[in-house]
């Protein structure tokens, strides 16, 4: 025997009884088929109880979709009952993407023009739910002849429905503005306020309305002075505050109305000083309204001594013992600083108490604000709270602490020495955590300060000593140890303690660092490079750096092998020019991205081809001379391209030197894509030997207010090209024209076809996730001719 249907509320309970989500199932598996046998037999009185309980089923996510044809049975049924349930069916069972959701549009018409107050509420809930843009079309001008009804309770729905029209149809803005302005004579709160809501609406999407209310600016501000004044109505207060959710309306609706508009603004500037300074802050409602004020002031051309004012109210705020007030003070302050960067500083101290903040969202917010406070004025202050809030901060936050003090750092450093010591003071703190480029800048800033070279390799080898996990710092280290290893055993550094060093123990620091399992392939190889130009640099016996160099010929590291068989070589064959060879390096002049730089090298090394031989010539020709009896001497013998910076490369160069003919003309760079402040260049080079080879240099800058992070560029290429990506110099562009990234295309273009070039660009950008994808078309056509 089957059993009966159950009514809704037995079957809540039984559902409730289910021991196991099996059980559950399986009564709701019966009763879904006893539904659907009732909708079969079409039995019309008990239609509107089998959807009510199907409507149960499908909120705890169970499908219900046969239920979607029966909603369109009770909506058109006369009953109240079933069009009660009917809507409320239509409203979670259908949406725009279903085709069946247009055929309730006659009904919801019907509907709204019969007169009938609740029903007619029923319809305006449920267009204004799931409607449509074909249904908004159709039956707007039904919602706005209801907007003038003398029934408070409908006009409160349509004006509603008006605002889901206009934001499903924008095209619709004009046919609600005359009846706009009557509802804001309107003393009925919920209409007041949905009034305020669709005007505010209509000003955001529609350049037309927003020059229209312009004129009812003063009946705004008026509103506004009486609810503060004398209130609106008791009932609609909260702690004190005369209805704060009308106020925040309003004064959202000034701010907009306000913005860019001088007359505007005078009209409200005095208003909002008002409400900035009677408002009550103890309680949320008046935190919300006086936050709401310091929005408006800030975004409206107002005077400067309200913009002040604003601002020492978040300042207060970061007082607040509510959390919440104290994250939204501080994202408010963030984005003032840099237009009313004085007038925040005040705020400094109280900022940087917020670093201690127990809450990593708190704390996180603060780091960024006082990031962007650091001037060339307090720099020194500044640096010595983030450097202690570095050492004791959470984890997450070290990498983007540390990132910032080096980029504060490099722009305002006041000194080289205090630029250097606070670089390693963050390699000694955090060094796991700093950017890719932070051992470059040091060893630039090192090797560009010639004074600095005896206190640097000091400083840097007694930091070593005491600790080789850092593989920033220990790269550095071994870099400056190898380049100033005769200044760091000479013991005439007047700067700081007198350190006697013998050649054997820094000989077996750097021997401590190859064997270390904390040390990085990329660590070795400094550390072995540093090795190999101690041995020009020590007086005593080289024995051990061979021994040391020959073991690492048959590493695991191909890069590291490679190194060492080299040296090896150097050793063995050329001994005599490795004096010349292994050097101090030369300053790299810092700039522009690594395309200029080749360019400019390219230039130079023609220039050198072009010059006529003299007798007195610099260092550099005298080296590269002596380098090309390498392959034997020859009358007229070129000079070699220009050597590549990198370390790995470099004395692979030195040891081949294969002739390269003079470079061709540049082909001209390229912008593809710029969005606020973030720019990418692309830059070519053709190789003279591979005609069919192309490299393309992506070049990103950053010249916004807000570091560009988690930068990824993706490329495709038609099927007759060959694409390969290298890895990008790092994935972070900081703020204010910080270091750009580089990234590295190789394309073979075998048929010689035009190339088409397609990007995919993804990054964080204000905290915003971008997503970017575009074509680029308009290649030079010396890029593939």
């Amino acid at each position: 025997m089957v059993a009966p249907s159950l009514k809704l509320q037995d079957l809540i309970e039984e559902i409730r009884g289910a021991k196991t989500q099996a059980q559950e199932r399986e009564v709701i598996q019966k009763e879904c088929a006893h539904i659907r046998a009732s909708f079969r037999e079409g039995d019309p009185l008990h239609r509107h109880r089998q959807l009510a309980k199907l409507l149960y089923v499908h909120m705890l996510g169970y499908p219900a979709h046969f239920g979607q044809m029966e909603c369109l049975k009770l909506i058109a049924s006369p009953r109240f009952t079933d069009k009660r349930v009917g809507y409320l069916g239509a409203m979670l069972l259908l949406d725009e993407r279903q085709d069946a959701h247009l055929l309730i549009t006659n009904s919801i018409k019907n509907d709204l023009s019969q007169g009938i107050q609740p029903v007619q509420g029923l319809a305006l809930c449920t267009l204004s739910t799931m409607g449509s843009a074909e249904m908004c079309q159709d039956l707007a001008t039904e919602v706005e002849k209801l907007l003038l009804q003398p029934s408070p309770y409908v006009r409160k729905k349509a004006i509603l429905t008006a605002v889901h029209i206009i934001r499903k149809v924008p095209e619709l803005s004009n046919i609600f503005l005359p009846s706009c302005a009557q509802l804001l004579h309107e003393r009925h709160h919920g209409v007041l306020l949905g009034t305020i809501t669709l005007i505010t609406e209509l000003c955001e999407r529609s350049p037309a309305a927003l020059r229209h209310f312009r004129k009812v600016v003063p009946q705004l501000v008026q509103k506004l002075r009486t609810l503060v004044t004398t209130g609106y109505s008791t009932e609609h207060s909260i702690s004190g505050v005369s209805d704060p959710f009308l106020q925040v309306q309003i004064l959202r609706l000034l701010r907009i109305l306000g913005r860019n508009h001088e007359e505007s603004s005078e009209a409200m500037n005095d208003l909002l000083a008002q409400v900035a300074t009677n408002t009550d802050t103890s309680r949320n409602a008046g935190s919300a309204v006086l936050f709401e004020t310091v929005l408006t002031i800030m975004d409206i051309p107002s005077a400067a001594g309200l913009r002040v004012l604003a601002i020492n109210i978040l300042g207060r705020f970061l007082l607040h013992s509510d959390k919440n007030i104290r994250y939204v003070a501080l994202m408010s302050l963030l984005r003032l600083v840099q237009s009313d960067h004085n007038a925040v500083q005040r705020h400094r101290p109280t900022v940087v108490d917020c670093l201690q903040e127990t809450d990593a969202s708190l704390s996180r917010r603060a780091l960024e604000l006082s990031l962007a406070l650091v001037n060339s004025s307090n720099v020194r202050a500044m640096t010595r709270e983030l450097q202690a809030f570095l050492e004791s901060c959470p984890p997450d936050l070290r990498a983007d602490c540390a990132s910032g003090i080096l980029l504060a750092a490099e722009r305002f450093a006041p000194t080289k020495r205090w630029h250097m010591d606070t670089i390693l003071h963050v390699l000694t703190t955090a060094g796991t955590y700093v950017r890719d480029d932070a051992v470059a800048n040091l060893t630039q800033l090192i090797a560009g300060a010639q004074e600095l070279h005896a206190y640097s390799v000091r400083r840097l080898y007694s930091a070593l000593a005491e600790d080789i996990s850092q593989q920033p710092l220990v790269q550095v280290a071994a870099w400056c140890i190898g380049e100033y290893g005769d200044l760091l055993l000479e013991g005439n550094c007047e700067d700081i303690e007198p350190l006697q060093v013998e050649e054997e123990e820094v000989l077996a620091l750097l021997e401590r660092v190859l064997q270390s399992h904390m040390s990085l392939p990329a660590t070795r190889g400094y550390a072995l490079t540093a090795l190999m130009k101690l041995s020009t640099r020590l007086r005593g016996d080289n024995n051990r750096i061979r021994q040391v160099v020959s073991i690492y010929g048959s590493c695991l590291d191909v890069e590291l092998q490679q190194r060492a068989v080299e040296y090896n070589a150097l050793f063995r064959k050329y001994d005599h020019m490795r004096a010349a060879i292994l050097e101090k390096m030369p300053l790299v002049e810092r700039g522009g991205p690594q395309v200029d730089e080749e360019a400019k090298e390219s230039k130079a090394a023609a220039k050198l081809s072009e010059a006529a031989p003299v007798p007195a010539e610099p260092q550099a020709s005298k080296l590269l001379d002596l380098l090309d009896l390498l392959d034997g001497p020859s009358e007229d013998a070129q000079h070699p391209p220009p050597l590549d910076p990198s370390p790995g490369g470099a004395l692979v160069q030195l040891l081949d030197l294969p002739y390269a003919p003079p470079p061709p003309a540049p082909i001209p760079s390229l912008k593809v894509f710029e969005r606020e402040g973030v720019q990418l260049n692309l830059s070519f080079i053709r190789p003279p030997g591979t005609p069919a080879l192309l490299l393309i240099t992506v070049t990103v800058t950053n010249s916004s207010g807000g570091d560009v992070t988690h930068f990824i560029c993706q490329a495709a290429v038609p099927k007759s090209f060959q694409l390969q990506l290298q890895a990008p110099t790092g994935d972070t562009v900081p703020a204010q024209g910080g270091l750009p990234i580089t990234q590295l295309f190789r394309i073979l273009n075998p048929n010689k076809t035009p190339l088409r070039l397609k990007l995919r660009l993804t990054y964080n950008h204000f905290g915003q996730p971008v997503q970017e994808i575009f074509e680029v078309n308009n290649l030079p056509v010396e890029t593939w001719q």
